[in-house]
């Protein structure tokens, strides 16, 4: 078997979330933070033959790298990686022990939605190269007087800097509904939106298929 790039890409986006990953036999890949405030899933082309786990899922990416052209081979207690035109180049990886590797069982089943959006990446980039700047560790999408507005600040500081920037929503009320920055871990592309005053919030990509569910902070408010 041979990982497209997107796969790799999606592989490299979810060790930012937990560097366990439990890969089960098909084409889908599930992770959780060690938090359990992100949940991704992603459907991708590859079908795995049998499930695995990893425990560094960084360091079976960098092991990946060694390779110009990895062929992946799956053996009952590890895979070996070989260089597709010199498979005398091998590498011998052992899968852990799944009972050590943090995995969710399965995907969070969306409360019916109060609001929904349109979130491009720019947008994202934007207001997260603004959260790098200014120092703010929370995002808030919130809607007063029938305007909505991205705002990153600090919640527990109203004197502390913050940037805002207008979005259109779809959805009735006034709210606040506060995200970590640090969680907001996506894979490039630009995302259809999905927040309940549940405080769950569901992120699906455009052009990829992959999705994230992604917890509120619990200072978040919803009125209709």
């Amino acid at each position: 078997m041979k990982l497209s790039s997107n796969t790799t890409m999606v592989l490299k986006n979810f060790a930012t979330i937990n560097q366990n990953l439990v890969i089960k036999e098909g084409s889908e890949l599930l992770t959780m933070s060690s938090m359990k405030n992100i949940v991704a899933k992603a459907t991708v082309e590859e079908n795995f033959p049998k499930e695995f786990a990893i425990y560094d899922l960084n360091e079976f990416l960098a092991s990946l790298s060694i390779f110009k052209s990895p062929v992946l081979e799956f053996e009952e207690q590890y895979l070996t990686i070989k260089e597709e035109d010199q498979p005398h180049k091998k590498l011998t990886y052992f899968y852990s022990d799944p009972s050590v590797v943090q995995s969710p069982t399965k995907t969070i089943t969306m409360p019916s939605e109060e609001v929904k959006f349109h979130l491009d990446m720019n947008k994202l980039l934007e207001m997260k190269r603004a959260a790098g700047v200014i120092g703010s560790p929370d995002m808030v999408l919130q809607k007063s007087s029938g305007n909505s507005s991205l705002l990153v600040k600090d919640k527990k500081n109203d004197t502390a800097n913050n940037y805002s920037s207008d979005i259109s929503t779809d959805g009735d009320g006034e709210y606040k509904f506060f995200f970590k920055v640090e969680n907001l871990k996506l894979f490039d592309g630009d995302y259809d939106v999905k927040i309940s005053s549940k405080n769950i919030s569901h992120f699906k990509n455009d052009k990829s298929n992959i999705e994230y569910w992604i917890a509120l902070e619990p200072e978040s408010t919803y009125s209709n």
